[in-house]
């Protein structure tokens, strides 16, 4: 069964049967987590890099923002079971979907955003289809852990992890969330 992330929206599932989708991710990244053990996936679609920009709507919606809504993320998955040791991370989006000389550069702010907090939490992504100029679709079978991508509407393709996290570095961190 197919579960639609809409833009500011995140789902965390342990059912096996579930297919987190989100679409037409521009600027806009998806964070897309999952522990092969436990069979928990998560996917979050954040707008904004930083909640500052305003906190009234971030405390209606924290999902909007990279900075309060990737923690909320992984909290939900670890209620659900997984393990941070564990944790495969994709990240797809953070397109330049205006101009060039577009001077708010959300896409290159929202990568730079998820990357400083992942990182400040002690992971790295082993996926990542980010920036460029194209729209992107992404899917994940909680079941399986498998992610698919299609850009542009074109044809979609599994998206291959580029090296399985290192435990041993995410024990070295005190973890953030």
């Amino acid at each position: 069964m197919n579960t639609i992330v809409g833009i500011g929206d995140c789902r965390v599932e342990s059912r096996r049967d579930i297919t987190l989708i989100t679409y037409a991710l521009g600027s806009c990244v998806a964070v897309v987590v999952h522990d092969p053990i436990a069979r928990v996936g998560g996917l979050l679609h954040f707008m904004l890099p930083e909640s500052n920009l305003d906190p009234d709507k971030a405390h209606q919606n924290p999902y909007l923002f990279a900075d309060t809504g990737i923690p909320l993320l992984f909290r939900s998955a670890y209620d659900l079971g997984a393990d941070r040791r564990r944790m495969h991370i994709t990240l797809a989006g953070g397109a330049q979907m205006m101009e060039v000389d577009d001077h708010f550069n959300i896409g290159r702010r929202n990568c730079l955003a998820v990357r400083s907090i992942l990182a400040q939490a002690g992971f790295m992504a082993q996926t990542e289809a980010l920036a460029g100029s194209v729209s992107r679709t992404v899917r994940l079978h909680v079941s399986t852990g498998r992610v698919f991508l299609r850009e542009n509407g074109g044809l979609e393709h599994a998206i291959v992890p580029m090296a399985c996290h290192d435990a041993r570095a995410a024990s070295r961190f005190s973890p953030v969330w």
